[in-house]
Order: structure tokens, then C-alpha cells, then sequence
């Protein structure tokens, strides 16, 4: 098979096993796709594991240490994706802590209160969950598959996120005012979650796909979904633009593009903070990596 063969494979919906032939292009394109994703998913359990200790209720601490334990395994997983591309794991960690690799925008920014961790629970992972279940059609099936397992846990993590934010809406007014202050600083970062509206024909993900939505179908699904529900518990959407046309389509203010691209490229509030963390947990856990590699020799 030629490039152009595999192309028109892939694209009428056939899927590729990693001993298959596969374009340089489309192996590298997806590499650095399924990196970002692990990196991302690794990077995302710090603002939350920074509330652990300081959940209001023992409940509480269980289910969100449950959560971050999750994430850090579909982290490995992903990982695991990469490395039979032939990138070890190794290597995209050093590329994520030297910042040569990208995360994703939402992680590069601080969590202040309780409020930011239903939110994040809710509204970011719902946010990812619009993307990753179009990666259950990828065409590339070892992603495909563990797409399933994740999109699975990732909808109870929603769960979670909505009953950490029902609880405090119907408390006391300190307790929804601190939620409604969370979606303020995090609507934002949501809205440009998904990307730059890249017509998907022109995105060489959804061309090889890779992944089977374009952006602003994403975030148009995103909006569909969960500002109906935001709205239900009498919260605020900081956008005065935003509605829904009698078609259907949710107009909105323009996201600040310049501000996801010096975000995501490690210029964010907490990208140094969180990546430092890293390296240090790197650094202190480098003994027991030596000592099973010795064993496993």
C-alpha cells in the first residue's frame, strides 16, 4: 500500500494495528497526538491533587484520590501507545519536562478553591470526553481500544464533578459564590480547550483520522450539552455573547487564541510550578526505577 492508498483506507473508516504499514507522516502526526494526550493526562492530576488533604469530608478525599489515581493511569496507557510507535517513554517524559512537549491549556493554570475541583471535574473533563469519544473511531485501533476504557472512567469523573458543585450550589451562599467564581476563571480556558475552528478538512488529524470531529464540532457539542446545565443550577456564563440560533449553532465571544498558544507552549501561571513537581517526583522515585530495571535484568 502507498500513501495515497493508505489514505483512502483509513478514510473510509478502515483502522491501523501497530504492525502495520503506516505513512511516516501519519506515525509521526500520531505520536505526537497520543504524547500530548499522556502528557496531558499525567500533567492534569496536579491541580486537583493539590485538594486531596483539603477535601471538606473523608468521602470527598476517597473519591478525588480514586480520580487522580485514574488519570494517572490512562497516562501510562497512553504512554504505552506511544512507546509501540517506537518513542520510549523515556523520552516523552524527558521531552515533557524539558518543555519541548506540550499539555494541555486547562493544566497550565491554578486551582484556588473547592469550587475549582467540582468544575474541573464537571466542565473540564466534560469538555474532554466530547474528544476523546470521537477517538473511539480513530483510525488508529490500539488508541481506539483504550479509548474505551477511558471515556468509560472518565464519565464517572463527571459524575463526581457535578455532585462536588450540586452540593455547594444548594449550601450556604459562600459556597455557590465560590463556584460561580471558579466557571468565571475557567469558561475561558474551556472555550478554548478544543482549538483554533480550523475548518476539519484542513486539520490533518481529522484528514488521516486520527481523531474523527473537527474542533468546533467539538465545542459545539461542548455547548449543546453542558450550558443547559450550568444554567439549570442558576450559575452564570461570563460571555454576553453566548446563545443558541434558532438553527442551532451557539454563537459566542471569540476565544483568545494568542493566549491558548503562549499557554500551551509552557507560558501559563502554573506551567513552571507544575512542571517543576514533576521533575522533583522524577528525581526521588529515579532509585526505585533502577532498582526494578536491575531486577527485570
Amino acid at each position: 500500500m502507498d500513501e495515497q492508498g493508505f489514505l483512502e483506507y483509513v478514510q473510509a473508516g478502515g483502522q491501523v494495528e501497530v504492525a502495520d504499514w503506516m505513512p511516516d507522516e501519519y506515525r509521526s502526526r500520531l505520536v505526537k497526538f497520543v504524547e500530548m494526550h499522556a502528557n496531558s493526562e499525567l500533567m492534569g492530576v496536579l491541580p486537583e491533587r493539590e485538594w486531596i488533604l483539603r477535601a471538606p469530608t473523608l468521602q470527598r478525599k476517597l473519591a478525588l484520590t480514586a480520580k487522580v489515581q485514574d488519570e494517572v493511569g490512562h497516562a501510562q496507557l497512553l504512554y504505552r501507545v506511544v512507546e509501540d510507535l517506537g518513542k520510549p517513554r523515556e523520552s516523552s517524559l524527558d521531552d515533557l519536562l524539558s518543555g519541548k512537549a506540550k499539555f494541555h491549556n486547562v493544566f497550565h493554570y491554578p486551582t484556588l478553591s473547592w469550587g475549582d475541583v467540582g468544575v474541573i471535574a464537571w466542565l473540564v473533563d466534560a469538555a474532554a470526553i466530547v474528544s476523546q469519544k470521537a477517538l473511539l473511531k480513530s483510525s488508529y485501533a490500539p488508541y481506539a481500544r483504550i479509548m474505551k476504557k477511558i471515556c468509560w472512567e472518565e464519565s464517572f469523573h463527571i459524575l463526581h464533578g457535578r455532585d462536588v458543585v450540586l452540593a455547594m450550589v444548594t449550601g450556604t451562599e459562600g459556597q455557590r459564590e465560590l463556584v460561580q467564581e471558579a466557571v468565571n476563571r475557567w469558561w475561558p480556558p474551556l472555550m478554548q480547550f478544543h482549538g483554533n475552528p480550523i475548518p476539519r478538512d484542513e486539520d490533518p488529524m481529522y484528514v488521516w483520522r486520527i481523531k474523527s470531529q473537527g474542533n468546533e464540532e467539538a465545542r459545539q457539542q461542548f455547548l449543546e450539552g453542558y450550558v443547559p446545565q450550568v444554567r439549570e443550577l442558576g450559575l452564570e456564563l461570563p460571555d454576553p455573547k453566548l446563545r443558541r440560533r434558532d438553527d442551532g449553532v451557539w454563537e459566542y465571544t471569540e476565544p483568545d487564541w494568542d493566549e491558548l498558544r503562549h499557554v500551551v507552549t509552557g507560558h501559563g501561571p502554573m506551567s513552571e510550578q507544575r512542571l517543576d513537581l514533576r521533575r522533583l517526583a522524577r528525581a526521588n522515585s529515579a532509585w526505585a526505577t533502577q532498582l526494578l530495571l536491575a531486577e527485570a535484568a
